[in-house]
């Protein structure tokens, strides 16, 4: 006969059905510890199913003082780039035993500060940030709080952090079509403000001006992170007479943006322009012309990022990854 609860079943009354101490019931059925087979053990377990107990996950690690939680923002989640890392990082954190939970800012400072408390106030033991800004503090309030919290994928050159080392990668792309024989060389940028942008950007310049060749600044743009971005500035670049023979775009969404804007304008890749991207997402491999592009190793990254987040105590640095040049069929020798 099944005995209808008004309430749910707790430790206690596991406990003395099993004929044990609560504090032997808590230990069998945390499952975070080694699985007990002794008799006393099954029968908890036996007793707690008979019983519908669940653990209250919440409850027992506040108790801790934390929550086995932990926060990740990112600027979007339509950014393929973004929603690789954070699942990157909910792998890491479930091989940890914890659990990854994501909000989404739109890479606005205010929203920043509103997810952030969002998260905050269900409990999370700390934050992973992706929305660091080289324009203005917006980790102040979270060090004044004393928020445990770590960049990844961006940096303010402070705050501890688990980036790719993107001036490597921005050097490697361009010294990659500069040994093609290129020497009109574009780059579609993106916002100055992130830190990843600017490594990639000065990548850029460094394998110009080491191979000396003049970097343009009609070649040079500053825009988004996105396919409609890449697909503007390789509008910008392309549709003209003196247009260059090969662009550099600092991520793959805006690579796939300045494919569409060479094909609008009847252009042949890579026989009329040779494109480089950055990250190597999914789908980089897998379009009509596979895109070359340089492989950020994310699973890295996130791992790093949250040894850096459960350091305790922390302290502030930087680990950095290196990327590597994936050669495919968007670059060839210039006409």
């Amino acid at each position: 006969m099944t005995v209808e609860r008004t309430r749910p079943a707790t430790l206690k009354d596991i406990a003395q059905r099993a004929g044990v101490s609560i504090s032997t019931v808590s230990r069998v059925l945390d499952e975070r510890l080694p699985s007990s087979r002794s008799a006393a053990a099954d029968r908890v377990r036996v007793i707690a199913a008979e019983l519908g107990y669940s653990r209250d996950v919440l409850a027992s690690s506040l108790r801790r003082q934390g929550t086995d939680t932990i926060g990740v923002l990112v600027p979007r989640l339509t950014d393929t780039v973004m929603a690789v890392l954070f699942e990157a990082i909910a792998r890491e954190c479930d091989r940890r035993g914890r659990f990854a939970v994501v909000s989404t800012t739109g890479d606005d400072e205010d929203k920043d500060v509103s997810a952030a408390d969002a998260l905050l106030r269900r409990k999370v033991d700390g934050l992973i940030l992706t929305t660091a800004r080289t324009d203005m503090d917006t980790t102040a309030a979270l060090r004044n709080r004393g928020i445990p919290h770590v960049f990844a994928l961006r940096t303010d050159g402070v705050t501890a952090s688990a980036v790719c080392d993107d001036t490597l990668g921005g050097f490697v792309a361009t010294r990659h079509l500069i040994d093609l024989g290129h020497t009109d060389i574009g780059i579609v940028g993106g916002p100055s403000y992130a830190s990843s942008a600017a490594g990639r950007m000065q990548g850029w310049d460094q394998a110009l001006q080491e191979a000396g060749i003049t970097a343009r600044d009609d070649r040079r743009l500053s825009l988004g992170f996105q396919i409609e971005d890449g697909e503007r500035g390789g509008m910008a670049l392309l549709d003209r007479e003196d247009r260059p023979t090969a662009i550099f775009a600092v991520n793959d969404n805006t690579a796939i943006g300045v494919l569409a804007a060479a094909h609008r304008l009847g252009l042949r890749v890579p026989e009329d322009v040779s494109i480089v991207g950055y990250n190597d997402i999914p789908i980089a491999s897998h379009l009509p012309v596979p895109l070359t592009t340089v492989r950020v190793p994310f699973d890295r990254v996130a791992a790093d990022a949250v040894d850096l987040l459960l350091e305790v105590p922390q302290t502030d640095r930087i680990r950095v990854v290196q990327p590597t040049l994936i050669p495919r069929g968007t670059t060839t020798r210039p006409a």
